[in-house]
């Protein structure tokens, strides 16, 4: 084994699984089984050393530069890289260079802009199943500890929930990675899930050591400080689990995780996994992207940072009334003052990502520009501060006080960078011109050199008359005079010959050498300056880290106040009223997401009324295709929305406050959990029924459809009724059960609601007004004319119709339905329709030929005798 391969298998070892990408001068090589993965999901060449060997070692490589683009493809495949960097110059190294891991990087551990959607945040989470020490938890449900830490933030939230929720939140924080105990029997991930698992050692999730590892990170002697409670330790294990498993990953340290935050359940809307693909909050159903959702539509952010924040606080609603009206002070106040609305929003345009930028500082990964990017930020606040001084809404107030204007920090960033910085200090020239007179000298000093070099040239042409002689350099022989060969006899005794091409010579001079060695060592010398200059700046800044962590805080929140501020302008949202009692009263509320995108005026607005007066559950019935579902859909996004700080698109509305959100809505199978359509459906509901409460807000669409008729109706009908006895919560319940309808004069909270429907010549156009009342039909034949199926289909089904809506079954309960005219199967006219055709029996026929008049009745018993004898022996014939 070479020393090279030898240092090679050093780093892989500490790298374990993750593929590692090993710097060799300008590439990035990857080799054994590592080149063989890497060869098939980056389509690099897979090649070998030492192909004539026994033994050939496989291998695959790219450019240096290509890093960012090829960690994304490895990430994106679901795998974990090492970089392995070149820690010391080439040139002054002595023997082989060394090499160290310099980051390990995973779906969960990214920070660089190139790898990150700016728009979405960026989260590692942790898993835990927590058994207490002493037994059962108090409530007796078995607990999970769930962390989350964004490396690219430095934010950090951790919580205890029961183990039944584990999806559920996930569903909510939406990390891009999960890491869980790798011996937990009791727990086994959701490789369908749309994040990638990571297995970590039994160890990391140790409670005693995560307490003390969460306490030294954050200097201080106890975690009751951050919100924990002696509850909490499910919480504390993966809070430790995921900052161990950062530690590991990063080499240039997490300084940027000042704090952790007690993530506590009874302060948010809970809102499950289903409910969230359901609504489309974040993703939308078909395509799972961000696209067409409810944060995308609503989402006029300035700042990356403010993006992120209101995609959390659409996924985390609060039910807290106190803090969604400071918010709702908030935006109140940018509405009622258009030019302050648009100043901040027009600064925050000019700011750059503050949130991400720290956090390349504190890990050791930042470069001049990000320097720059800070001072520029801190060059809009004065005029941000000036515009919120002494504004009445409190949480203006507080965000105002939180923007530091740090001017030490600033004037020294802004005096020693230039006006275009480089993305790596490496590149150099990003130090301003008369920051640092050393670092001026030593550039003069350099440039002179190199005037002076080209003065050589010029001198030398002269001297030996030489008219294509010219000055080159390479890294090799440094400064060298080239000569064509058609000019070599004009060569002075002093050039001293260093190298022949094929159409040239090239020479040094004693007196060129030694302003060579000035010049390179002016340039080393700059340089090194500057690299100096540099790290000052960087130390500088970090230790403004926690001040200015503050301030991009603030900024964020600004953005999001304001944003939501602009978009209730434009469209004329109004501010809900918020209660705690269980109504819900909207008067001309809209879709929030189609109120966006479709014209304005052109989206027809719907009230909505429910409490316990004039009815919790409301019954809305109406054909396909006329809004029902749009219709409850937006009773529960507009109440999603009130509870996140927004306005909400109504001409009014008084909200109650919801402590859960459930949508059973659509249907799709699971077949990768082995479930059916109607098995989810069932699933879902299941969970509603058991965990809805008083407080909740429930939207259920069509449910039972999924099996037969009347089990599905039977289903539908019962629990309509466990929701009105029981439970007694909010529900909008949008079916094509017409008989359900019955049930407002049996229960007194229930109410019939129908879609406006408009008959004209034989067509049906849809009004998508809600009207009080059920529907007395489905329309589904126009519908279904309406999507293309053929006019003759359509024709016929009219016809079967028909005859079910007058009389259906006969006497004994047969089909009366005919057939359409002219059928094959039907000589006579008279057709039943059946499952399966009857066919002649022997014995029918024999009673078909007795003549009862002439038999007595001892001849009649023995007819039935002989035809039971015969049914017995052959069973064949028993009808």
């Amino acid at each position: 084994m070479t020393p090279m391969m030898k240092q090679y298998h050093e780093a892989k070892a500490a790298c374990g699984d993750a593929l590692l990408l090993f710097r060799m001068g300008d590439f990035y090589e990857l080799f054994l089984d590592d080149a063989k993965q890497a060869a098939r999901v980056l389509g690099l060449t897979l090649t070998s050393r030492d192909k004539d060997s026994a033994n050939p070692t496989a291998m695959a490589g790219f450019p240096y530069h290509q890093l960012d683009s090829y960690l994304h493809k490895l990430i994106q495949a679901g795998y974990r890289a090492a970089v392995c960097e070149q820690v010391e110059d080439p040139k002054t190294a002595k023997g082989l260079v060394k090499r160290e891991i310099t980051r390990m990087v995973s779906a969960g551990t990214l920070t660089d802009d190139g790898l990150l959607d700016p728009r979405e945040a960026n989260y590692l989470a942790a898993v835990v199943i927590h058994v207490p020490r002493k037994g059962k938890s108090p409530s007796g449900e078995t607990m999970a500890g769930i962390a989350w830490a964004e490396l690219s933030s430095g934010r950090f939230c951790s919580g205890t929930f029961p183990v039944s929720r584990i999806e559920d939140e996930l569903a909510r924080i939406g990390p891009a990675e999960v890491i869980y105990r790798e011996d937990d029997a009791t727990f086994s991930p959701d490789t369908t899930a749309p994040w990638s698992w990571t297995a970590r050692p039994a160890w990391s999730f140790a409670e005693d050591a995560s307490t003390e590892l969460l306490c030294k990170q954050f200097a201080v002697g106890s975690l009751e400080g951050f919100g924990f409670r002696d509850d909490d330790a499910a919480a504390i294990r993966a809070a430790g689990a995921a900052l161990t498993y950062l530690q590991e990953t990063q080499v240039g340290g997490l300084d940027h995780f000042q704090s952790i935050t007690a993530h506590h359940r009874s302060g948010v809307l809970e809102i499950d996994a289903s409910t969230r693909r359901s609504l489309e909050i974040t993703r939308t159903l078909r395509t799972s992207a961000r696209e067409g959702s409810l944060v995308d539509a609503i989402d006029l952010t300035c700042t990356s940072a403010g993006s992120r924040l209101l995609a959390d606080w659409i996924a985390a609603p609060l039910i807290d009334i106190n803090p969604i009206e400071a918010r709702h002070d908030a935006i109140a106040e940018f509405i009622a003052h258009a030019n302050l609305r648009s100043d901040v929003r027009s600064t925050l345009k000019q700011t750059f990502d503050i949130t991400r930028l720290l956090a390349r500082i504190a890990t050791g990964r930042t470069g001049p520009r990000d320097l720059q990017q800070v001072a520029r930020t801190l060059a809009g606040l004065p005029q941000l501060k000036a515009k919120l001084a002494e504004r009445a809404p409190k949480r203006l107030a507080y965000l105002e006080s939180h923007l530091h204007l740090c001017p030490q920090l600033r004037s020294e960033l802004e005096a020693a960078l230039a006006d275009e910085c480089p993305l790596n200090a490496a590149d150099g020239n990003f130090v301003r011109s008369g920051f640092d007179p050393d670092l001026d000298a030593l550039r003069d000093l350099a440039a002179g050199g190199k005037q002076w070099i080209l003065e050589y040239q010029h001198r030398q042409m002269d001297e030996t008359g030489i008219s294509h002689l010219k000055v080159g350099y390479n890294k090799v022989f440094g400064y060298f005079l080239e000569v064509t060969n058609s000019q070599k006899d004009k060569i002075p005794a002093d050039f001293i010959r260093k190298q022949t091409l094929k159409n040239c010579e090239r020479y040094i001079t004693p007196e060129l050498k030694e302003y060579e060695e000035k010049v390179l060592a002016a340039d080393e010398k700059a340089s090194a300056r500057e690299q100096l200059i540099f790290h000052n700046l960087r130390t500088r800044t970090h230790q403004h880290l926690a001040t200015l962590q503050e301030v991009a805080s603030a900024m964020a929140e600004l953005d999001v106040l304001a944003s939501l501020a602009e978009i209730a302008a434009q469209r004329n949202w109004v501010r809900p009223e918020l209660t705690d009692d269980s109504v819900l009263r909207i008067d001309a509320g809209r879709h929030p997401v189609l109120d966006v995108t479709l014209p304005q005026g052109e989206f027809v607005p719907n009230d909505c009324v429910q409490s316990p007066e004039s009815g919790m559950i409301l019954l809305i019935t109406g054909p396909n295709m006329a809004g029902k579902s749009t219709y409850i859909r937006q009773v529960a996004l507009i109440t999603l929305l009130a509870q996140a700080g927004s306005y909400v698109p109504a001409d009014s509305a008084t909200i109650g406050i919801a402590d859960r959100i459930f949508a059973r809505v659509g249907a799709s199978d699971e077949l990768s959990r082995g479930q059916s359509t109607f098995m989810v459906e069932m699933v879902e509901t299941a969970r509603i029924l058991n965990t809805a409460t008083s407080r909740s807000l429930v939207i259920l669409d069509e449910i039972g459809r999924g099996t037969s008729t009347y089990d599905g109706l039977s289903l539908a009908w019962a629990i309509t009724e466990h929701l009105h006895e029981q439970v007694g919560c909010r529900t909008l319940f949008a079916t094509h059960y017409h008989e359900l309808t019955q049930l407002e004069e049996s229960l007194p909270r229930v109410t019939n609601l129908n879609v406006a429907v408009k008959e004209w010549n034989d067509e049906v156009v849809f009004l998508h007004r809600i009207v009080p009342g059920g529907a007395d039909k489905s329309y589904g034949i126009h519908v279904a004319r309406l999507a293309g199926v053929p006019s003759e289909v359509n024709e016929r089904a009219k016809d079967v119709l028909a005859q079910l809506e007058m009389d259906h079954r006969d006497a004994l309960d047969r089909p009366t339905i005919s057939p359409p005219q002219g059928h094959r199967n039907d000589p006579n006219g008279k057709y039943q329709l059946t499952l399966f055709g009857f066919s002649d029996h022997p014995i029918l026929s024999q009673v078909q030929r007795l003549n009862l008049d002439t038999m007595t009745p001892i001849e009649a018993m023995q007819f039935l005798q002989r035809a039971q004898q015969e049914l017995q022996q052959n069973p064949v014939l028993k009808p």
